[in-house]
């Protein structure tokens, strides 16, 4: 039971989808206006929840072969047989999709519910099957995931989307790069074997290096903007503290590409996004 629950949780990629949800919180924190009730709040986190672990699910799904053929992902339960990649496992995948979408329109309106669909969308079909194996833009569409999470939120307290939060959302869709291009740099053997055509994979390491600071520095910049737009400085303090660690980190990978710094930089990245989504809410609810 133990080990089920483990692959479960591996399958439909909870930790990522807990980081989602705290997008979709830094969402409805960061829009002006009275918010919606606790109730509601909380079944628009879960119901984000629930869409990114149907995306994250759908992800394995299709990617079966790919991550055969790659040492980090080839003990997977689809790869190894412990899950059966049948049609039960789709239909599941898309009653999940179904229950968060509707679970959002009921519990707060028609764009928020829309929100959470398109970053599942995206996530699943748009980043996983049309674009992973085709382009090395695969990851930079694909972070529109995370922004349409943050707008999730925002349209839950206004549909009519405010300054504030479509900038965090542009951060998001500006973080995503740099976070996932680090780890497949220090992964780049897995993916030229599988054939996936990451930037780190289809470019020199120093280029790839300094793509990913050019990144990093325009994210960390735009996070600095909701200050001026009213965020108070609590936000201001983390924004600056979490962004100039990551910068830091990014320089230091261009100086230096290598293995090493590559995963400084992807841990750096969680660090910074972690700060800026938890001072946006601190910032909102208890400061402001």
């Amino acid at each position: 039971m133990g080990e089920t629950l483990r692959l479960l949780y591996s399958v439909f990629k909870l930790r990522i989808g807990f980081a989602i949800m705290l997008c979709t919180l830094a969402g409805v924190a960061a829009a002006p206006g009275p918010g919606p009730a606790v109730w509601q709040v909380l079944v628009l986190g879960l119901a984000v929840l629930a869409s990114s672990a149907s995306a994250g699910a759908f992800n394995q799904y299709a990617e079966r072969d790919l991550d055969a053929r790659m040492q980090r992902t080839r003990k997977r339960p689809f790869v190894t047989g412990r899950f059966n990649a049948d049609g039960y496992w789709l239909a599941g995948i898309a009653l999940l999709l179904v229950v968060s979408v509707v679970g959002a329109a009921f519990a707060t309106n028609a764009m928020a519910a829309l929100y959470v669909f398109l970053g599942a969308f995206t996530y699943g079909v748009v980043y996983t099957v049309w674009l992973k194996r085709r382009t090395w833009l695969n990851i930079v569409l694909g972070g529109l995931a995370g922004s349409f999470a943050v707008l999730a939120g925002a349209a839950a307290v206004d549909p009519a989307l405010s300054a504030v939060p479509v900038i965090l959302a542009i951060v998001l869709f500006l973080w995503t790069p740099p976070h996932f291009w680090s780890l497949a740099f220090a992964f780049r053997e897995d993916y030229a074997a599988a054939g996936v055509p990451m930037l780190p994979v289809v470019m020199r390491a120093q280029g790839a290096a300094y793509v990913i600071l050019a990144h990093t520095f325009a994210l960390v910049a735009l996070s600095l903007v909701p200050f001026w737009f009213g965020m108070g400085w609590v936000y201001g303090v983390g924004a600056l503290a979490g962004g100039g660690y990551f910068l830091h980190a990014s320089i230091r990978l261009a100086r230096r590409p290598s293995v090493r710094n590559a995963m400084k930089n992807f841990h750096a990245s969680l660090l910074q996004l972690t700060l800026l989504l938890t001072v946006t809410m601190l910032d909102a609810w208890l400061i402001g």
